[in-house]
């Protein structure tokens, strides 16, 4: 059940009729038989449902349905279990499909049998295998067979009988979700994430080969011992380093070897845990180091404290800012003190990437502190934190949300910030600044008394960020951003005075300005022969105004440029906060020919049937899932399954936040269509801008007058 079938179906949960389809295709094929792992448990349309039935009927006996076990509700440690309706079960096999991962989230091993419905049931692997067992004894799965090594057919390919009917006959057919939209993934060792029918049919594998044994825990302890022996003989720290390092990797070589050639599955971890434990002991020193700054340090989490901050933080410049953890006691209640603090120490390690020095300070038991740069724009920074701080984090292999409210103190008074932070949690509200910038504040509220006049006066300048488009290596649309140089205040920042232009409903004429300027400015580049779109961000407050519909008509019926040269970019939370306007207005502004553009799209709660009844040309993929993508596995399949669904459905893609090469690497060989971010290029003013684009295109003037 992959992307392509999520692509064609278009619909969750899938109509019954689809699987008995594929059911009637993979008999007629011959399968030797067809086990699902899809949830059957709950009733759906009559029809379908009938229809799945009669399937089920012809294939005599050669369906096997899953059974599982799920937690009663929040909080409640009771489970139910959970069987396909009695309509289905009266002509299929049941097979169970629970299985739990270790303390630390990762799936090692499989039940051979579980109860449910106080019935002993064969594990979906084991049926497969035809191995028996008792109900709740488990395997090891053997994670070195290569899961690309099993056969996959496409699930709506079956359906429509696509498929070479000699990869089906005489084998076991397994039904289940691969694509990332449809979740049901686990971590897994040597593998990262994987679906869960992909870690049966591993484990129906593994017991095809044989019941792997456990080996003892005795023989890995004696490996490791004489693995140590060289690295506590040697004298020179590196030396030893080098030679537990060697160990470990020797270990874990023998251990592997015994899981895939002697079926023997030896636990790692206590080999590893005894090597690197006689690795530390050749550390003493900085141990002893580590041990006279403890001092300096949170106990729980290893975090710099207060004492460290105020010996450290002399001389340094910085906005300050104080994270404060507002459901802290929430987590205590839930987690025990290590798993908080593994909670914090993650949270910390995002807030790092936006500190000026690299360093975050537990500063309080639900305050963390750093010093952000003061050469970046402090809102924008603010919301690249958001966006870090509002993906879960991970605690004992579960995902948990951490919330968080921020104080800024601009001036670098940690005190003052740590008040603010505390304002925002009663608030309610994500920052806020230190009440000691009080008066800065009041003079950002007097601007809007000033706009209307800026805006007249030429004070409003509009700059542009180009992106590239990877299929021609070449500048073929920008972004347009609003600027505000203020004859006394100076640069005065886009996060200070937009979201006060929303609050007081002077949003409206601040963006037909910029779109004014964008249509002016468009007309002259491409009177240059540069057919370059222009994007302007049009504001969620705007997107059920009729008078601001009307002038942007106005507009466009004047413009001396098509509309095919502008696109509109709404961000997701503002299409998804009132689909039937949003989608109404857009559809009207796409009728007139302008592009439509969804902004930082995976942050909200977008879901396909959004995507399809909006009128959408292209996706701006949120730069918190793209600028790790050539890092992390899983931010690359959500990329990869984007760039895919979003082609399917006709939309071009665009990926922010591209900061180096490799990243930009990564995006071409994906087939992404366009890239924009600081190592593009940064926004420019206009002449910037035409400069640019005329340096795009000397190359080619220069090779035609060579030729």
């Amino acid at each position: 059940m992959d992307a392509r079938s999520v692509a064609e179906i278009r619909r969750w949960p899938w109509p019954r009729r689809h699987y008995a389809a594929v059911v009637d295709q993979l008999r007629a094929a011959g399968a030797a038989t067809i086990v699902f792992d899809v949830d059957f448990s709950s009733a759906s349309e009559p029809d379908d449902d009938r229809a799945f039935a009669a399937a089920l009927k012809r294939a005599e006996g050669l369906v096997t349905l899953p059974t599982f076990g799920q937690q009663a509700g929040a909080g409640d440690r009771r489970t139910l279990d959970a069987l396909p309706l009695g309509a289905f079960r009266a002509h299929a096999a049941l097979a169970s499909v629970s299985f739990s991962p270790d303390v630390d989230g990762l799936v090692r091993s499989l039940p051979l049998a579980t109860i449910t419905a106080g019935i002993p049931r064969p594990s979906l692997s084991a049926y497969i295998a035809a191995r028996a067992g008792e109900a709740d004894a488990e395997y090891p799965v053997d994670f070195s067979i290569n899961p690309a090594t099993i056969p996959r057919l496409s699930f709506v390919a079956v359906e429509h009988g696509a498929f070479d009917p000699a990869l089906v006959r005489g084998r076991n057919i397994l039904v289940g979700a691969t694509a990332i939209e449809m979740g049901d993934r686990y971590p897994a060792p040597l593998r990262g994430v994987l679906p869960g029918v992909i870690i049966q049919a591993l484990g129906a594998e593994t017991l095809l080969r044989g019941v792997p044994a456990r080996g003892t825990p005795l023989a890995t302890v004696a490996l490791a011992m004489l693995l140590c022996f060289p690295g506590v003989r040697a004298r020179r720290r590196d030396v030893s380093a080098c030679i537990f390092t060697a160990g470990l990797i020797t270990l874990a070589i023998v251990v592997l070897a015994a899981q895939r050639w002697l079926a023997i599955h030896f636990p790692l971890g206590l080999g590893w845990l005894m090597l690197a434990t006689a690795g530390g002991l050749f550390a003493a020193r900085d141990i002893f180091r580590r041990f006279r700054k403890g001092r300096l340090h949170d106990e729980a989490t290893g975090l710099p404290n207060q004492r460290a901050m105020v010996s450290e933080g002399g001389g340094r410049g910085g906005v300050a800012c104080v994270v404060q953890l507002t459901n802290l006691e929430e987590l205590s209640a839930v987690f025990d003190a290590a798993q908080v603090a593994q909670g914090i120490v993650r949270t910390a390690e995002r807030l790092r990437l936006c500190s000026a020095y690299d360093i975050v300070y537990r500063i309080r038991s639900h305050q963390l502190a750093l010093l952000m740069p003061t050469n970046e724009i402090v809102e924008d920074v603010l919301a690249t934190l958001r966006t870090l701080l509002l993906q879960p984090v991970e605690i004992a292999g579960r995902k948990v949300d951490v919330a968080v409210a921020l104080g800024v103190a601009d001036d670098g008074d940690m005190a003052a910030a740590a008040l603010a932070a505390g304002e925002a949690a009663s608030a309610g509200v994500f920052w806020r600044r230190a009440a000691l910038n009080r008066q800065r504040l009041e003079n950002a509220v007097s601007l809007m008394g000033e706009l209307d006049a800026a805006i007249a006066a030429g004070h409003i300048e509009v700059h542009y960020q180009p992106k590239l488009a990877l299929a021609t290596d070449r500048i073929a649309s920008v972004e347009a951003l609003v600027r505000w140089r203020h004859p006394d205040h100076g640069f005065v920042s886009p996060g200070a005075f937009i979201p006060l232009a929303e609050q007081t409903d002077r949003i409206g004429p601040l963006t037909l300005h910029v779109l004014a300027q964008v249509i002016d400015d468009a007309a002259q580049w491409r009177a240059c022969g540069h057919e370059v779109t222009a994007a302007v961000n049009i504001s969620a407050k705007l997107l059920d105004s009729p008078a601001f519909i009307a002038a942007v008509d106005k507009l466009l019926d004047s413009a001396p440029i098509a509309p095919d040269g502008l696109i509109f970019e709404v961000t997701e939370s503002a299409a998804m906060s009132d689909p039937a306007t949003a989608t109404a207005t857009l559809r009207h502004f796409r009728t007139r020919g302008v592009a439509i553009s969804m902004d930082d799209y995976g942050t909200g709660q977008s879901t396909l049937s959004y995507l399809r009844e909006l009128p959408l040309s292209e996706l701006k993929i949120d730069r918190s899932f793209v600028q790790y993508a050539h890092e992390r596995e899983s931010d690359a399949k959500l990329v990869c399954s984007t760039i895919d669904l979003a082609h399917a459905l006709g939309l071009k893609v665009v990926a922010e936040g591209i900061e180096d090469a490799e990243n930009l690497a990564f995006l071409r060989s994906v087939s992404c269509d366009y890239a924009q971010g600081y190592f593009i290029d940064r926004p420019m003013p206009f002449d910037a801008l035409v400069r640019r684009l005329n340096d795009r295109i000397e190359p080619d003037r220069l090779a035609v007058q060579l030729g």
